[in-house]
């Protein structure tokens, strides 16, 4: 039997849906098409190479920029184009990841359970009212259900406060422990090092593992090294002694997005400039045996 709570939660979830759902029918009725506002469900079809449904061992990280005057039903068609069976999700406001995951069903079609790793409540991030502002941190989308889901915040958080969350699900058919994570900001080595002491802790802890985020450090950086020593990079040109010679995903031609593999193979990977973040889309597709 459901508690007052889950059905509290069930009842939302069912009347978001259907409000949506309500718009895109109304958008069809009156003919809605190219000429559609940036926010409307319809306002970019997806390529003719795009996925077509879930990639179930396609993994993918995105640091969505915030704030950021962005249509989240441009962001939810990015993703689209992907399908991965995990997503981990930076910058991220709990209302904006919200909207993300209905158009994702709504239009696409993509269906994804959702866990938050908030660590502030901030007004001029994430909106909603003064005295009741929203939710803010890292957000994880997975196919699949998860579970043993953790939300911690790093001691010291650098100029903003930051942390990592993880979570239990399947990939490929086999379950895997799920980091997202969030680092101090340029500048703030110190930080990031301790941050990154405390997350390798908790890596250590698991024979398979994938370790996706925005780290705000290129590759040869040596605070990753405690992360680096547990996990491999999924891009194999990122690793010591080509550190250097990898692609950048951010706009200003850094690498500061990672997927780190422990136990788990690689099978290729992608990195995709997108003109609704200043950091790229990295995915990567994967064998876990």
């Amino acid at each position: 039997m459901c508690t007052d709570n889950e059905e509290t939660m069930v009842i939302t979830r069912v009347t978001r849906l259907l409000a949506g759902a309500a718009i895109v029918a109304c958008m069809v009725l009156v003919g809605v098409g190219s000429s559609a506002p940036s926010g409307a469900p319809f306002a970019r079809s997806l390529p003719v190479d795009a996925a077509r449904d879930v990639v179930p061992n396609r993994v993918m990280t995105w640091n969505l920029c915030n704030p950021c005057e962005t249509s989240n039903a441009d962001r939810a068609a990015e993703i689209a184009t992907y399908a991965p069976q995990v997503i981990g999700l930076q910058e991220a406001c709990v209302r904006d990841v919200e909207r993300i995951r209905d158009y994702l069903e709504i239009v696409h079609g993509l269906v994804y359970d959702v866990e938050y790793g908030s660590v502030l409540r901030n007004w001029s991030r994430c909106g909603e009212m003064p005295w009741s502002p929203g939710a803010y941190g890292q957000a994880i989308l997975s196919a699949a259900p998860m579970r043993d889901h953790v939300s911690v915040e790093y001691p010291d958080g650098g100029s903003e406060d930051r942390g990592y969350m993880a979570v239990t699900t399947m990939v490929d058919g086999r379950p895997v422990r799920v980091f997202n994570t969030h680092l101090a900001e340029r500048r703030q080595e110190a930080v990031r090092a301790d941050q990154t002491d405390v997350l390798a802790a908790e890596i250590a802890r698991h024979d398979r593992a994938i370790v996706l985020g925005d780290f705000n450090a290129v590759p040869d950086a040596p605070e990753l090294a405690p992360i680096s020593a547990l996990a491999l990079d999924t891009d194999p040109q990122c690793r010591a002694p080509l550190a250097g010679t990898c692609k950048p995903t951010t706009d200003w031609h850094s690498k500061f997005d990672y997927v780190f593999l422990r136990g788990i193979t690689p099978l290729g990977h992608s990195v995709r400039p997108s003109p609704y973040s200043d950091h790229h889309l990295l995915h990567t597709d994967l064998d876990v045996t």
